[in-house]
């Protein structure tokens, strides 16, 4: 119930905004009044108090006795039942010929005596922290890696595709095809891949999912030694690292993909091979300003996107007319965040160039 005192003071607002200029309607929501309310509290020209006061209810002619409701909790924490919930119960106590209340009461009882809560021995859902944001403002900051299935020459035969991306240039850093699975295959790729892009000195964070091949007691040691930042996935939520699930994406739909599987090993790094070549060197990337991994990896986009800018400008100026707006925005693309939360909270790797 609102307060006279409350009433007189927002009539008094309202009447000032009005005969400040304001619509009636906008002080209204401003108090989050409607204009029926406030037209019943000044019915008359002066402002009522509340004609309708509360009262307390009269407890229902057919509610449950103390007994009763006693009875219901008794049954609900007995041996046979403390495991389920009312819509479990109900129906077991109705074959043994029983009627206590129905199944809403039982949960109402519940939830009355603070036993509205997970019945069973598996453990209710937990809300998990998300993962650590990380920002990279140039290559070798933030690298994701996974591993996917490709299929073999037979159903239910696979080679399994290591891949490595740097989601700041979105290049293929590393990439190896395996028969199995295994951390100390996925060490010697890492190892592998530092090295090639002289990045040992340097901070860098690798992400990846929760499987053993990525939380082996090799890969830990691996990382460790040559200065490496671990980051993984929640359990179960492919979303947090969507740059290795995005680009496995981009290969398995490649034109060339051989839909009835790879005859051997060699065959399929011989395509990964050209698939990498690809994709670093001639893939347009929409991410990046649709210009190659690569160009991005070492810096060149700036000359091509400042040439492409330059192209629209002079178009421009020849044919203003065609122009409703600004010409394409050709600006490198800035900074790319790993699972972003915002920009204060999410550690940053290093300012973008």
């Amino acid at each position: 119930m609102i307060s006279t005192p409350y009433r007189q003071t927002a009539v008094a607002l309202i009447n000032e905004a009005v005969t400040a200029g304001a619509r009636r309607s906008i002080a209204c929501l401003e108090l989050q009044i409607s204009e029926r309310t406030l037209r019943r509290w000044t019915r008359g020209g002066q402002v009522h108090p509340d004609r309708r006061p509360l009262v307390p209810r009269p407890e229902p002619a057919n509610t449950l006795s103390p007994d009763e409701r006693a009875a219901v909790l008794d049954v609900c924490n007995s041996t046979e039942f403390a495991s389920l919930p009312p819509s479990q119960i109900v129906p077991k106590l109705a074959d043994q010929g029983r009627y206590l209340a129905s199944e809403s009461s039982f949960y109402r009882i519940l939830r009355a005596d603070g036993q509205q809560h997970h019945r069973g021995r598996a453990k209710p859902p937990v809300r998990r922290k998300p993962p650590t944001s990380y920002k990279a403002g140039a290559p070798c900051e933030v690298w994701t890696w996974d591993i996917t299935w490709m299929p073999g020459p037979v159903a239910g035969m696979f080679f399994y595709l290591y891949l490595i991306v740097d989601i700041f240039s979105r290049k293929i850093v590393g990439w190896e095809v395996h028969e199995r699975e295994s951390a100390e295959l996925a060490s010697n790729l890492i190892r592998q891949a530092v090295l090639v892009e002289g990045c040992i000195t340097r901070p860098l964070v690798l992400h990846a999912d929760n499987g053993s091949p990525m939380k082996g007691a090799t890969m830990k040691v691996t990382m460790e030694k040559l200065g490496i930042t671990a980051s993984y996935s929640r359990p179960r939520v492919s979303n947090d690292n969507p740059f290795s699930e995005a680009l496995f994406r981009t290969c398995k739909y490649r034109l060339n993909w051989p839909t009835k599987g790879f005859a051997t090993k060699a065959d399929a790094q011989t395509w990964v091979k050209s698939f990498t070549s690809w994709y670093n060197d001639d893939h347009l990337h929409s991410a990046i300003r649709f210009v190659t991994p690569n160009e991005r990896h070492a810096g060149h986009d700036r000359g091509t996107l400042a040439s492409r800018a330059s192209l629209y400008a002079n178009a421009r100026a020849q044919n203003p007319e065609r122009w409703s707006g600004k010409t394409r925005n050709w600006q490198p693309a800035g900074p790319v965040w790993l699972n972003p939360e915002t920009e204060t909270s999410a550690p940053e790797i290093r300012d973008a160039a």
